[in-house]
């Protein structure tokens, strides 16, 4: 059997998005690109309006990068797409005088090799051998003062300045992303989300989940705890698993956002 995954055959993709129970509109976007091995999701900021044009414009942007013949190559036409959204926003913000930005979060994939990309705080995590680790590390004031000791991570997630952003698209004149890489084994899963999920959902929980079904059953199940709890704000949810020679394959998905309900 072939032991490098394939350019698609080999992820089963799972994704919901959904406007939550007291936002009136979705300000996230998603991007599911397996056949390139890219899958993003980003949370818009600044608004119904400035936050929803966000993001789409950073999906947009992404949607740029096409097949190539090397890992390095994936991540430079991944970095040249957040380069051009991220002056395509602040272009927006010139023009319109308002504030605007997305965070973003990145799965690559290319033969064994996978990166974890991100801008701000939507996360990405990796489900391996039963445990669960978050890769992606929230650019928030919060997360720095329990970085310098300053909170614990307890009073960190009680902070009121805990959405208080550090990092995001569109914010800078040139946006900043931390990176994470590895290679990928057979039965790994990637969790992507906007912080909509987080904010109610524990990582036991994601495990739990993730563990118990399939990708889409996955993502179906964490929307409805989600919204369960209250789901104060938009909320969307990725799952990649890698399996040599799935069965399941990629779920069709608009990348877009829709106003409510979970998508078709």
């Amino acid at each position: 059997m072939n032991d490098r995954p394939g350019q698609n055959g080999d992820f089963e993709t799972g994704c919901v998005s959904h406007t939550g129970k007291v936002r009136t509109a979705n300000e996230d976007n998603f991007l599911l690109r397996p056949e390139y091995g890219l899958w993003a999701v980003a949370d818009g900021m600044g608004g119904h309006e400035n936050g929803a044009l966000a993001s789409a414009t950073v999906v947009a942007a992404l949607e740029t990068v096409g097949a190539a013949d090397s890992a390095a190559a994936l991540l430079a036409m991944l970095e040249q797409g957040v380069l051009s959204a991220n002056e395509a926003l602040r272009e927006e913000i010139r023009r319109r005088g308002a504030t605007m930005g997305a965070t973003l979060v990145v799965l690559l994939v290319h033969e064994r090799h996978f990166a974890c990309l991100w801008s701000g705080d939507s996360r990405i995590y990796l489900v391996r051998g039963g445990s669960i680790a978050q890769v992606s590390r929230d650019h928030t004031e919060v997360q720095e003062m329990v970085d310098r000791g300053v909170l614990t991570p307890d009073e960190a997630k009680h902070s009121p300045r805990r959405h208080v952003i550090t990092h995001a698209i569109g914010v800078h004149d040139r946006p900043e992303l931390d990176l994470e890489n590895g290679e990928i084994a057979d039965g790994d899963t990637f969790l992507l989300c906007s912080d909509g999920l987080t904010e109610h959902v524990t990582d036991a929980e994601i495990l739990q989940a993730v563990e118990a079904g399939g990708a889409q059953e996955a993502c179906d199940a964490l929307l409805a705890l989600t919204l369960q709890r209250g789901a104060h704000d938009n909320v969307t949810i990725v799952i990649v698993r890698y399996r040599q020679g799935a069965s399941e394959r990629t779920r069709w998905m608009p990348n877009r956002s829709l106003r409510g309900g979970t998508t078709p």
